[in-house]
């Protein structure tokens, strides 16, 4: 069975909609309706379906007006029966046709109905403003050429293990299906999270995204990690988001309510009138070292490291709010865990799996300037590096056995995943190392039956379903097995890593974030994710070459 075979199985047109790369058109289900009418819609930054709906119902009705039922999906087509099908004509426009006698209803938001004939093929283009126009097609040029575009982004799948191979190809059409042009950006091709919503470039995804996609597109995968690194502020910052409109890096880009949150604190970080950077953690030489293993490209590399290393000085002289040494975060937002308990406090927030990342990432830019510029003076990196980890010890509790988190000085004790992320290092004491490897282990912390909650399971602050408060990410879980693996548990990083691909498969697809209880999609988590769906290739294919 070939890949697209395989991927069409997850095609539900609920939790993943027809689509195709680089277009903005999405065909779901119409779940109210029993028989086999769809919605359209369009995909737009910071838009949700309901305000960017093109047809409320798409039927196609036989000679005798019945609707027809949806009986197959594939990434190239939709089959109604044996007599119809749908395909895309090009990234703006849909093209269907079908036997003597079908016909196509279109019912429009304004309420207009329209119907046409099948027989000879049509062509519904879909206009900036969400208009369609009806036209003759050639249906089977559009068929032939959409199964054609697929075909060739399915040739680049990474083949694994047979038992992950299915959930591998799902995952690998979610890559491309999140494929959108990014016009303003010289036609940029962006992996997006997802395009339920999420059309936009955030800095941390597009690291996971690039991370998956090494394994059968390093080009796209390089071209993620440019998106990100091609708007650095003047003082080396980098956004948190590029998208379509722009960029969004500070506080001044958000709507009212959530500026309110930095009203908590009378600190001057939380002062309203002062803008405040948004970014996302520096993971940054990290994603640049793991997209060159895949395919080496020195000046490429050179240059990115260069705009890299500036963004990771700004995190010493632009986010070091207090001036102790160790950066804080200046927003929730900055952090990609921004609904996590820690942030319950008063901001700026010191928070342990910043300070793990900073370490790494000074020692991610001394061997990358070690490989593509010998010449470089490593030493200021690595120095800043054991500065900055002598600071992170000094966030050990011993008495309660984990890393704290400080709100604007005061110390938070919710029992989170990022006191894990300090494993990354790989340097930690031998008695924190060894409490943490027991926290993971431990059933009433972190140890659940489906993978590693986000907070501890016997904390105050643990919900299954919220956000950041209990559910599983898949970003979380890989990023502690990586530490794990680095802290010198390398076979209880393996079983973090079969527990997390075993959970995409159960729960049935590369979700947002998924409960700890069930395994399933957690009931407002966005599906078809993009990092998730990356994160799953980059397990599938490391456990497959063990």
């Amino acid at each position: 069975m070939s890949f697209a075979e395989l991927a069409g199985r997850h095609l539900d047109l609920v939790t993943a909609p027809f689509t195709l790369p680089k277009s903005r058109i999405l065909v779901f289900r119409d779940e109210d309706a029993a028989d086999g009418t769809l919605r359209v819609h369009t995909s737009e930054y910071e838009r949700w379906l309901d305000d960017c709906r093109v047809l409320d119902g798409l039927a196609v009705l036989d000679a005798a007006g019945a609707v027809l039922p949806v009986t197959d999906v594939l990434p190239h087509r939709i089959a109604f029966g044996d007599v119809a099908s749908l395909t895309f004509d090009g990234p703006g426009a849909l093209s269907l046709a079908g036997s003597a006698g079908t016909r196509v209803r279109l019912r429009f938001p304004d309420g207009r109905v329209e119907e046409h004939p099948l027989d000879s093929g049509i062509r519904l283009e879909v206009a900036a403003d969400r208009s369609v126009t009806a036209s003759d097609g050639d249906h089977a040029a559009a068929l032939a050429s959409c199964e054609a575009q697929w075909d060739a982004w399915f040739t680049k799948c990474p083949v694994v293990r047979d038992d992950l191979q299915q959930m591998a190809a799902f995952c690998w059409w979610v890559l491309g299906a999140n494929i959108v042009s990014l016009p303003s950006l010289g036609d940029a091709r962006g992996v997006v999270p997802s395009k339920i919503g999420y059309v936009g470039v955030w800095q941390w995804d597009a690291y996971f995204i690039a991370v998956g996609l090494r394994h059968g597109d390093p080009e796209l995968a390089r071209e993620q990690l440019d998106i990100a690194f091609r708007f650095p502020r003047a003082d080396g910052q980098l956004p948190d988001v590029v998208h379509e409109l722009g960029v969004l890096a500070t506080s001044d880009d958000l709507p009212e309510g959530d500026r309110a949150k930095l009203r908590r604190t009378g600190s001057a970080v939380a002062d309203p009138t002062a803008p405040v950077p948004l970014t996302k953690p520096p993971l940054a030489a990290w994603a640049l070292r793991k997209v060159l293993e895949a395919e080496d490209a020195p000046d490429w590399a050179r240059a990115q490291l260069a705009t890299i290393i500036r963004s990771q000085d700004w995190w010493f002289a632009g986010s070091d709010l207090d001036g102790d040494g160790m950066p804080e975060y200046g927003h929730p937002y900055s952090s990609g865990l921004d609904d996590s308990p820690i942030f319950d406090g008063p901001i700026p927030t010191a928070a342990p799996d910043l300070g793990a990342y900073l370490v790494q990432q000074d020692r991610e830019i001394a061997g990358l300037l070690a490989r593509y510029e010998p010449e470089a003076d490593t030493a200021p990196f690595l120095e800043r590096s054991a500065r900055t980890e002598q600071l992170l010890h000094g966030m050990w509790d011993d008495d309660l056995g984990r890393f704290l988190a400080f709100g604007d000085g005061q110390r938070i004790e919710s029992d989170t995943v990022v006191g894990l992320m300090p494993l990354l290092t790989g340097t930690l004491p031998d008695g924190i190392r060894d409490a943490l490897h027991g926290a993971i282990d431990d059933p009433a912390r972190f140890g659940l039956e489906w993978g590693l909650p986000t907070v501890a399971a016997s904390d105050p602050d643990f919900s299954p379903e919220r956000m950041w408060r209990g559910p599983i990410w898949i970003n979380t879980a890989a990023l502690i097995a990586e530490g794990l693996e680095s802290s010198g548990y390398p076979e209880r990083a393996r079983a973090l890593r079969e527990q997390t691909v075993r959970l995409v498969v159960h729960g049935g697809g590369p979700h947002e974030y998924y409960n700890p209880r069930t395994g399933f999609k957690a009931e407002r988590a966005t599906t078809a994710f993009g990092w998730s769906a990356a994160w799953f290739l980059d397990l599938a294919v490391m456990l497959s070459e063990d």
